[in-house]
């Protein structure tokens, strides 16, 4: 990529973490599932107490139980520790040592063509980060984005929800996250303005397992 494509792309980039105003099977009421859980998806997918902000207990209902959290067999050649991520699959890999790998649903582009492609690091990580429309967000739905020129603070109106890794290539930010979602129906869907979006209990326990400096590779 170079500079002047980079300057002329990054006001999409920056919008790539908010909902579009289409959506590509997703929405509550096209997404109900036969309410089919062990007790272990209700506890790690339960509401969640002991934050900064409280998160509420998904509706497991509006979730495609393939999307759902579990570590499953992965023979591909990456070192454990790597988070892989299949946008065709709509999932997300993290690595793990012996053959296996945690395995999260996610919700991708609505158009293909603005997901990340290929290797960055996580250059940084927050939790229940800062959000901030651009400028041309602002302008073209004003009453939407208008107020919020200053940002948008943490909190469970925040689109980034939970927590936030920063997508970095050769020390510079790639305006790409993967980040939680205050719409978690949202998820296994193609949804996003380019950003890889979690369900909140899913980006906190990937966090809490990656370093600052951790491999990401994005596939299509």
């Amino acid at each position: 990529m170079n500079r002047r494509f980079f300057l002329m792309a990054l006001p999409g980039f920056l919008a790539a973490c908010t909902t579009t105003g289409r959506q590509v099977g997703s929405g509550p009421s096209s997404r109900r599932h036969a309410y089919f859980a062990s007790p272990y998806y209700h506890r790690i997918y339960g509401a969640v107490t002991d934050e900064q902000f409280p998160i509420p207990a998904v509706d497991l209902r509006q979730i495609d139980p393939r999307f759902l959290r579990r570590e499953v067999a992965f023979s591909k050649p990456y070192a454990p520790g790597t988070i892989i991520i299949s946008t065709s699959e709509h999932y997300a890999y993290f690595v793990l040592p012996g053959g296996r790998a945690i395995r999260y649903g996610i919700g991708v582009a609505l158009n293909r063509s603005a997901n990340f492609r290929g290797q960055a690091v996580v250059g940084r990580k927050a939790s229940w980060p800062h959000w901030t429309p651009t400028v041309n967000m602002m302008r073209a739905q004003p009453a939407r984005y208008g107020h919020m020129g200053g940002g948008l603070a943490p909190g469970p109106t925040n689109p980034l929800g939970a927590r936030a890794l920063y997508l970095y290539r050769n020390g510079r930010d790639t305006y790409f996250r993967l980040h939680g979602t205050i719409e978690p129906w949202s998820i296994g869907t193609n949804v996003s303005s380019g950003c890889i979006r979690f369900l909140n209990q899913d980006i906190i326990d990937l966090y809490n397992r990656v370093p600052v400096g951790a491999r990401v590779i994005v596939l299509g």
